[in-house]
């Protein structure tokens, strides 16, 4: 019975093909977009997280004041980690680096890089990974021994994109005049807390070795402290200051001759954008979606109109009120979902097409194919109940007479 009635509910949609392809054209357009726009925002959230990676969300970084705002100079030290330690609750890490500018020179090849003067656990903090070699020891640090590891970007400038990184170990580059070993080499990582330094053009050595031998009285002091939670992120934060300020004699009339900062913040205020870009364009797609909901429910209307003796007939040879109403929203639903399958295979087409244009990163997603394809089935029998149900209350006598 029930496939009876959906071969005549096809039949009826495929003797009109023209208004059933502009009925559901609408919602091959909806269902495509939900897919492309789900995609355009799963891609944004990946390119932040890779962006961002080596970014943690219950890292804060205190770094030497800059500005004016700061009565006295600096006093950021190495003994503060120390401080904040021993003195700041729910600590998970902490280590301090210093940071500056320095030119790097293999062979006839040299230009400017970030230096950082690093402790053993900077790069656990970090969250950066070696491709190949290792990286720097704590005896290291202690004897200011000359070695380093770089970066990526460091590696393409002076040594070409071919080159074999494991061959890379062993050779020296010179930095401020000095031979430094390259220990181990990075994983492109990106971004970093520090603004405009990038991890991937960098050398990194031990903290005694910059700050005594290369950087001088020009190497700027930070210190990183890793939270074990997120919940602990902002009370550390105003602890650390209390600390600090209490640590450097500061009076309550001066002010804090250090900045605080937490790096996860950025992160969190990029997916918050991507988040709400992603929301926007899935409630323009949606409203595409029930636009074209109502064009199928004007389209059944019109349907019920022309066909009123069909019903008549129908119902006069013994077909019930439920007959009619299944056969009528099955056709609506034909439309929708119909439409929803043509819509997931236009989409799925698209995301590769958009990613060969400059800008465009798009990511397949899961979850947009079944938001969309649910949305679209559900378009259909929602705007075709109301349809259906008049079709089937019609009187088989004046439906005979047309009327």
């Amino acid at each position: 019975m029930y496939l009876e009635t959906f071969k005549m509910a096809l039949e009826a949609l495929v003797s009109n093909k023209l208004r059933s392809l502009l009925s559901i054209l609408g919602i091959i357009i909806g269902v495509s977009t939900v897919i492309v726009v789900v995609g355009i925002g799963t891609g944004a959230k990946m390119q932040i997280e890779e962006q961002y990676k080596n970014l943690s969300a219950t890292q804060i970084m205190v770094m030497e004041s800059m500005g004016r705002s700061a009565i006295t100079k600096s006093k950021l030290d190495l003994d503060d980690v120390e401080v904040i330690r021993q003195k700041v609750e729910h600590v998970g890490d902490t280590t301090a680096f210093v940071t500056g500018n320095t030119s790097v020179s293999y062979e006839k090849e040299s230009s400017s890089f970030s230096l950082f003067g690093t402790h053993d656990n900077f790069f656990s903090i970090t969250n950066l990974d070696l491709e190949t070699g290792r990286f720097l020891t704590l005896e290291e640090n202690e004897k200011r021994a000359r070695v380093g590891v770089v970066g990526a970007g460091l590696i393409e400038t002076l040594f070409g994109e071919d080159v074999d990184v494991e061959e890379l170990i062993g050779k020296s580059v010179t930095l401020s005049g000095k031979k430094i070993e390259i220990v181990g080499v990075l994983n492109k990582n990106g971004g970093s807390a520090m603004g405009k330094m990038s991890y991937d053009d960098a050398i990194y050595i031990p903290y005694s070795t910059a700050e005594k031998t290369i950087l001088g009285e020009s190497a700027q002091i930070t210190i990183s402290v890793l939270m074990e939670s997120v919940d602990y992120v902002k009370t550390g934060v105003e602890d650390i200051t209390a600390v600090l300020r209490v640590e450097h004699k500061l009076s309550s009339t001066q002010n804090d001759d250090f900045r605080i900062f937490d790096p996860g913040s950025i992160v969190g205020a990029a997916q918050d954008s991507a988040n709400t870009m992603s929301l926007l364009l899935i409630a323009v797609a949606t409203i595409v979606l029930i636009v074209s909901g109502v064009g199928i429910m004007n389209v059944m209307f019109v349907t019920v109109a022309e066909r009123t003796k069909e019903i008549g007939i129908a119902k006069a040879i013994g077909a019930k009120q439920e007959d009619v109403l299944s056969q009528f929203l099955l056709e609506s639903i034909i439309l929708s979902v119909g439409g929803g399958l043509v819509g997931v295979v236009v989409g799925q087409i698209a995301i590769p097409i958009l990613n060969h244009f400059e800008g465009w990163y798009v990511l397949p997603s899961f979850f947009g194919v079944i938001l969309s394809f649910t949305f679209s089935a559900l378009v259909g029998l929602f705007f075709g109940i109301y349809p259906a149900f008049k079709a089937s209350r019609l009187d088989p006598v004046d439906a005979l007479r047309g009327e």
